[in-house]
C-alpha cells in the first residue's frame, strides 16, 4: 500500500513538473516568434494602421473572455460514471454560449460602425465571430486530454495555433502591409485548432446520451467566468490607473516592466494552476489530497521563488542586454513587479483547489477580493508616483492572497483533520 502511495505520488510529480514544462516552453516560444512578428510589422506598417488593428484586436480579446464560461471545468472533475453525461451537457452549453458571444461581437462591432464611425474596424471584428463557430467543436476535446492530465499535448496545440498566428500574420504583413494582414490570422488558424484536437482525443457526441443537469454546470461555470473577468479587469484596468493618475508616458514604461518581468511570470502562474487542477480533483483518499497539496505548495515556492529571485537579481543585467539602455530606467519597476510572482502562485493554487472541491462561487468572491485591494492601493501609490503606485498593487495583491491563502489553508487542514477520524 505504502509503495503504490508512493508510485502515485511519483507519477503525479513528474506529470505536474511535465505539464509546467510544456506551458512554460510553448509560452517562451510564443513569446520569442512574437517579437519577430512585432518587427515585422513595426517596419512594414505605419502606426495609424497598426491602431485600427490593435483596437480590433483588444475588443476581440477582451469580448473572448466571455466565451470562457467554466463548465469545461466539470468534466475534469467529474466522476468516470458521470463523464458523458457531463460531455453531451457541456458539448450542448458551449454551442449555445460561443453564439451568444459571436452576436454580442457583431454588436460591439455595430456600435463601432454607427457610433464611433470605426468602419474597418466594425468590419473586422465582425469577420472575427467566425472564430466562435470554431470553438464549441472541440471545447469538451480539450477539456478532456485535461482529465487525462495530458497537458503537454493541450499546450503544444496551444502553441502550435499561436506561433501558426503570428507567422502567418508576419508573412501577410510582409506581402500585404495592412491591418487585415494582422486580424485574419485569428480566424485562418481557429480551424487548425480544432483538428488538432478532435485527432488527440476521438469524443463525439451522442444525441441519444441523457445530459447532465444544467443548471448546477451553469452555476459552477458561471463563478468561474466572474473570476476569469476579474482576472482580465485586474490585468488592464491598471494601466488606466497609471494612464490617468500619470500620463501616457508613465504607462508606457510601466506596460514594458509589466510585459518584461511580472507578465511572464504570471502566465506561468496561469498555467500552474492549469496543470494542478486534474490532479486536485477526486484524489484517491484524504492522504493523498494532504499529501498532493504539500507537494504543490512546495513546488510552487521552489519554482516561483527562483524565478522571483532571478528577475529582480538579474534585472539589471538582461533589461540593457536584450532591451536597450532606453528602458534602464524601467529596472526598479520591474523588480517591485517581480516580488509578486509568489503571491500569484498561491493565488493560483487557491483558485484551483476552491473550483476542485466545487467551492467556485467562494474562488469568485478570493478573486474580488483581490481585484480591488491591488488597483485601489495602486491607485493611493499613484499619487505618489510610478514606483509607489507599483508598489501598492504588488501590496494589494500579496495582502488580499495571502489572508484568503491561509484561511483555505487552516480550513484544509481541519477537514483533513476530520477525515481523518472518520
Amino acid at each position: 500500500m505504502t509503495i503504490a502511495t508512493t508510485d502515485n505520488q511519483s507519477s503525479s510529480a513528474h506529470s505536474i513538473m511535465r505539464g509546467l514544462l510544456a506551458f512554460g516552453s510553448a509560452e517562451l516560444a510564443n513569446r520569442i516568434v512574437r517579437i519577430l512578428v512585432v518587427i515585422v510589422i513595426a517596419r512594414q506598417l505605419v502606426p495609424e494602421l497598426v491602431g485600427v488593428a490593435a483596437l480590433t484586436l483588444s475588443l476581440f480579446e477582451l469580448i473572448r473572455v466571455i466565451a470562457n464560461i467554466g463548465v469545461g471545468q466539470k468534466i475534469i472533475a467529474a466522476s468516470d460514471q458521470a463523464l458523458e453525461s457531463v460531455c453531451n451537457a457541456a458539448y450542448r452549453i458551449f454551442w449555445c454560449w460561443c453564439m451568444l458571444v459571436a452576436a454580442i461581437q457583431l454588436i460591439a462591432a455595430g456600435a463601432l460602425f454607427i457610433f464611433f464611425d470605426q468602419g474597418l474596424a466594425a468590419q473586422m471584428l465582425a469577420v472575427l465571430c467566425g472564430v466562435y463557430f470554431f470553438m464549441p467543436g472541440g471545447l469538451v476535446q480539450c477539456f478532456r486530454l485535461m482529465r487525462s492530465k495530458k497537458l503537454p499535448t493541450v499546450a503544444r496545440i496551444g502553441a502550435t495555433q499561436t506561433i501558426a498566428d503570428h507567422l502567418l500574420t508576419g508573412f501577410l504583413v510582409f506581402f500585404w502591409p495592412n491591418p487585415w494582414a494582422i486580424v485574419l490570422p485569428k480566424l485562418l488558424t481557429a480551424p487548425l485548432w480544432l483538428i488538432l484536437m478532435r485527432r488527440a482525443e476521438s469524443w463525439s457526441f451522442d444525441p441519444g446520451s441523457a445530459p447532465a443537469p444544467y443548471r448546477d454546470m451553469l452555476n459552477f461555470g458561471a463563478a468561474i467566468l466572474v473570476t476569469d473577468i476579474l482576472l482580465a479587469l485586474r490585468n488592464n484596468l491598471d494601466k488606466l490607473i497609471i494612464s490617468a493618475f500619470l500620463g501616457v508616458s508613465a504607462l508606457g514604461s510601466y506596460y514594458f516592466a509589466f510585459n518584461a518581468g511580472i507578465g511572464i511570470v504570471g502566465a506561468l502562474a496561469t498555467a500552474f494552476g492549469t496543470v494542478i487542477y486534474p490532479h486536485l480533483c477526486n484524489p484517491d483518499g484524504h492522504r493523498r489530497s494532504k499529501d498532493m497539496m504539500q507537494y504543490i505548495i512546495a513546488a510552487a515556492l521552489l519554482i516561483f521563488g527562483m524565478l522571483t529571485a532571478a528577475q529582480f537579481f538579474l534585472a539589471p543585467i538582461y533589461v540593457p542586454l536584450i532591451f536597450g539602455a532606453q528602458w534602464v530606467h524601467a529596472i526598479p519597476l520591474i523588480q517591485i513587479l517581480s516580488l509578486a510572482g509568489i503571491p500569484l502562485a498561491m493565488g493560483a493554487i487557491a483558485s484551483a483547489y476552491l473550483r476542485a472541491i466545487d467551492r467556485a462561487s467562494l474562488d469568485a468572491w478570493c478573486g474580488l477580493c483581490v481585484c480591488i485591494l491591488a488597483l485601489v492601493a495602486m491607485g493611493i501609490g499613484a499619487q505618489s508616483g510610478l514606483i509607489e503606485a507599483a508598489t501598492g498593487w504588488v501590496l494589494g495583491t500579496t495582502m488580499a492572497v495571502g489572508t484568503y491563502t491561509l484561511i483555505l489553508a487552516i480550513k484544509s487542514q481541519l477537514n483533513l483533520k476530520e477525515k481523518a477520524h472518520v
